[in-house]
């Protein structure tokens, strides 16, 4: 006769189940029996779990940002482009290394289009655009020896390849631009900062395919607080060899920045990598008592304290995200998500939401 199973191993393995509620959804993935169908395919994501799900609820949230934009506008201000009066104000952050990819392209169209208020991102963010209107970036590999692109005069951003001619061109292009604003300044008493220097550079590069010639022609403030961290520092510092004299006030766009979180009837961020941008953001949002919509893409981990890896719950603690909001984050490559982020918010509503500038 078999012996029976002992008593405590199986009540161990076999505990009983309290009962789950009703509405937890069960996890199920996308049937391609079905066809291919992608946008059924995205939906499906919600119940298929990991990171998946949370891509979902980061399309839910974002959509939330963009009902509670488009809410009516009150009586008193029915003569007022609702657009320049916005139900919830859109802070998009992102780092310089998604300008250098394609990216970029989605982050134009939400610039082209109107459809944020507020972009912050460091120098590469604003000088990449720029010199990508005067040469282009390729696409080479990870594994390519530094030694051996440094000798080429190649400089490698991951899997991308950008030849030192590239900011040569930049030089040239930047260098008399910045001879006007030391000539502006002095004569006409100019007041420059960051964003009114970025503005300026959007107005002169003249290119459709800039993120930053679209911020000027819509009127979208683009902040960078270490505006000199990258080439355009490199240019900013040869320049003051050649005609010293250029001042760049940081104190009035924080005065600037902080005032578009202040004044606003809600507010969403949307932050694609950590460091500068993302905090800059949520501590502009501090200034309300914390953002009403928050999605943060990013492979950070919170392990070694760095705001960067950070979940959202710790900027609830500092009251950059309000107590009662959802807030999302999802752990992935921003190159991957966002332009389906975008694809299933932005896009999607795009003809609520789109406003149209032809290029004069």
């Amino acid at each position: 006769m078999a012996d029976s199973v002992p008593p405590l191993a199986r009540e161990a393995v076999l505990k009983e189940s309290t009962a789950l509620p009703e509405d937890v959804p069960q996890i199920r993935g996308y049937d391609f029996n079905q066809g291919v169908d992608h946008r059924a395919l995205l939906h499906s994501y919600l119940t298929t779990g990991f990171q998946a799900s949370s891509f979902a609820l980061a399309v839910q949230e974002i959509n939330k940002m963009i009902e509670k934009r488009l809410e009516p506008v009150g009586r008193d201000e029915e003569q007022q482009d609702q657009r320049d009066c916005p139900g919830c104000t859109i802070f998009l952050g992102y780092t310089s290394n998604l300008i250098s990819s394609g990216v970029r392209e989605t982050i134009r169209y939400l610039a082209q289009h109107k459809m944020v208020d507020v972009i912050v991102t460091t120098a590469g963010g604003v000088e990449e655009d720029l010199i990508k209107c005067l040469a282009p970036t390729y696409l080479g590999e990870f594994s390519l020896p530094g030694k051996e692109l440094r000798q080429r005069g190649i400089n490698r951003i991951g899997n991308l390849l950008v030849p030192n001619d590239n900011y040569c061109k930049f030089e040239d292009w930047l260098m008399p631009i910045l001879d006007q604003m030391v000539l502006e300044q002095k004569t006409e008493g100019t007041h420059w900062s960051p964003s009114k220097m970025i503005h300026r550079l959007g107005k002169e590069i003249n290119n459709p395919d800039s993120v930053y010639y679209w911020a000027y022609k819509n009127d979208i403030p683009v902040f960078s607080p270490a505006l000199t961290d990258g080439s355009l520092g490199d240019m900013i510092y040869f320049h003051t060899y050649k005609n010293p004299g250029l001042v760049l006030d940081i104190v009035e766009d924080i005065r600037r920045l902080n005032s578009k979180a202040v004044f606003a009837k809600s507010t969403g961020m949307i932050i694609l990598g950590g460091g500068l941008v993302k905090h800059h953001i949520a501590n502009a949002n501090l200034m309300r008592n914390g953002a009403d919509f928050a999605v943060f893409v990013n492979t950070g981990q919170e392990f070694d304290g760095s705001d960067s890896g950070a979940r959202p719950d710790e900027a609830v603690s500092w009251g950059k995200i309000r107590m009662d909001a959802k807030p999302v984050k999802v752990y992935a490559d921003a190159s991957i998500v966002f332009p389906l982020l975008v694809a299933e918010t932005f896009a999607l509503h795009a003809s609520r939401l789109t406003v149209d500038k032809k290029d004069d």
